[in-house]
């Protein structure tokens, strides 16, 4: 069984289109502009309560006698102008009319007047198909020839042409299409000859649809945007006054059961506002609980990308560690050796040069290559046994551990580690970095590969906020033993970070660099081991003046090792 569009509305909170139908040409409640597309009172109207009641909307506008067809048969879910009478109500649900249709004779000037409904006996009258003028005119039981017109325009325009005299036509619309057509023959003949109320109506069983309808309409009257749409549109051709027998005649066909509806949906919108208020309340928590749901699936999505690109670390160091490692361990196996023998076959050489002249060493006179070879040795050796460090320190840092903070951590020795790790990048950014370490410091218990790892992001972030190698990067470390802290600082002289920036420095994903394809992760993730170590990360910073990052770790008095 199919689900009709408003019914899926009002059983999911997920807003779906409802298809609201209406007459193409009845000026000025609904029509088709020049370009085709729905305006009108009543087009305003809907759309108005539409957006107040959350609800998303198509209006489609045609042939009148077809839309009501649509609207029984379940192709529309709502007519958006329609007059109340007894015979509809039968088949239809009616809302509270937000106007009042008054209908008129119209003619031309040439013509015999006529002066009220029964005037028109034996002649030839043209009204719109579908209308409720048609069931008025049978009421009235009076002998009328009814010719009918899809729309109130063709029904003037016959008259206009001469082809019929007479035409019943809704007071506002005949008014609207007059002046529009420029028919200044064309005369409004009598006053009003009947007053509906007009509104939106659906199907039986769609009462809870055209609630919503109500409620938003009584929304916008409290509102005021009401007042203003049908100023906008109704306010120049509001209808003339009638004479108070009329009116009072009218308000006992209208205004008695018109306030029995309004007392009837009064009560029904005081039960649908506190249902509203129910579901507005439930759906805020619901909000609330998202929100969160996902600040906390932001937060797993940092941890398991930093998790990945860790593990992802460790098994690329851990190969190329032993691939790097193997030859570097031949080559200081064999450098002490060959350093030996160089030494051994040096008096050898010695005397053979003094005996025989200078002579070719590997391409090169003897007596130059006499001091080159052992320095060569000697940096060779070096050399190796610094491969060697920065290998076993790139091991130590992309190492898996667990959550452990339990390791006394010496602040100095983790801050060396870290420097000599972003050696390079330091050289390729400055030629002035200065580090000042604390004497005698203590150490504070931690996660030494942690540490390093924001020490490491600091001091990366630094070098690319430098402007040119003469900017400097400034690095220390403190004690401060009236606090009982121990503080690592860093200062660079780069460009600087807007003052309305800093607060989110350590945002996921948040970067100032994302043009040189910075992602805004190093921060984060540096202000997440920060926090587990119960330490605090500050940044200060003054535009085209560079950034100083501070970060302060507690150091229990009780617990104080000192280096």
């Amino acid at each position: 069984m199919m689900i009709p569009l408003w019914a899926a509305t009002i059983q999911s909170d997920k807003p779906m289109e409802l298809i609201v139908g209406g007459d193409y040409n009845y000026p000025p409640y609904e029509f088709l502009d020049e370009s085709g597309e729905p305006t009108g009172y009543n087009v305003e109207l809907t759309r108005a309560i539409a957006e107040v009641m959350g609800m998303q909307v198509e209006i489609r506008l045609g042939d009148w006698g077809k839309m009501r067809t649509a609207l029984e048969q379940g192709d529309i879910d709502v007519l958006q102008g329609i007059s109340f009478s007894k015979e509809r109500a039968e088949l239809l649900d009616f809302s509270p009319p937000h106007a009042i249709i008054h209908h008129s004779i119209w003619s031309r000037k040439e013509v015999p007047v006529v002066s009220s409904v029964k005037d028109l006996a034996g002649k030839v009258v043209v009204l719109q198909r579908g209308g409720t003028m048609h069931d008025f005119l049978l009421k009235s039981k009076i002998d009328v020839s009814m010719i009918f017109t899809d729309t109130h325009g063709q029904a003037l325009r016959l008259l206009i042409l001469g082809t019929y005299d007479y035409a019943v036509v809704a007071e506002l619309p005949g008014q609207y299409l007059v002046k529009k057509l420029h028919a200044g023959k064309l005369l409004e003949v009598t006053q009003p000859i009947a007053a509906q109320s007009y509104g939106y109506a659906v199907v039986k069983g769609k009462a809870q649809l055209l609630a919503r309808f109500s409620e938003g309409l009584v929304i916008l009257k409290k509102t005021g945007k009401f007042q203003v749409i049908r100023n906008k549109w109704l306010g120049v051709l509001d209808p003339k006054g009638v004479a108070w027998n009329r009116i009072i005649g009218y308000g006992l066909l209208i205004l008695v059961p018109l306030l029995l509806s309004l007392t009837a949906m009064g009560i029904w919108s005081q039960a649908l506002k506190k249902q509203v208020a129910l579901r507005t309340q439930a759906l805020e928590q619901e909000m609330r609980d998202r929100e969160k749901a996902t600040d906390e699936l932001i937060l797993k999505q940092k941890q398991l990308i930093q998790a990945d690109k860790m593990a992802s670390l460790g098994i690329l160091v851990a190969g190329m560690a032993h691939e790097i490692n193997n030859p570097t361990g031949l080559i200081l196996l064999n450098l002490p050796i060959l350093i030996e023998a160089y030494q051994d076959a040096e008096p050898i050489l010695e005397e053979y040069y003094e005996t025989r002249g200078d002579f070719e060493l590997g391409g090169l006179p003897y007596s130059r290559m006499r001091d080159q070879i052992p320095h060569m040795l000697e940096e060779m050796n070096d050399g190796a046994h610094r491969i060697k460090r920065i290998v076993e320190d790139l091991k130590d840092f992309a190492r898996l551990e667990d959550s452990n903070l339990n390791t006394w951590i010496d602040l100095n020795e983790v801050t060396k580690t870290a420097v000599r790790l972003v050696n390079n990048s330091i050289h390729k950014a400055t030629n002035h970095f200065s580090v000042n370490y604390a004497p005698d410091i203590p150490k504070f218990k931690g996660n030494a590969q942690r540490i390093e790892q924001v020490i490491i992001n600091l001091i990366l972030n630094a070098c690319q906020a430098l402007p040119n190698m003469e900017a400097g990067i400034t690095l220390s470390t403190i004690f401060d033993e009236s606090a009982n802290t121990l503080v690592f600082e860093i200062q660079d002289e780069g460009c600087g970070v807007k003052e309305e920036y800093l607060a989110h420095l350590t945002d996921p994903f948040f970067t100032t660099k994302r043009e040189v394809g910075g992602t805004g992760l190093g921060l984060s993730v540096s202000a997440g081991i920060i926090q587990d170590h119960g330490a605090k990360m500050n940044f200060s910073s003054l535009p085209e003046q560079g950034l100083t990052a501070i970060v302060t770790f507690p150091v229990s008095p009780k617990e104080i090792h000192h280096a």
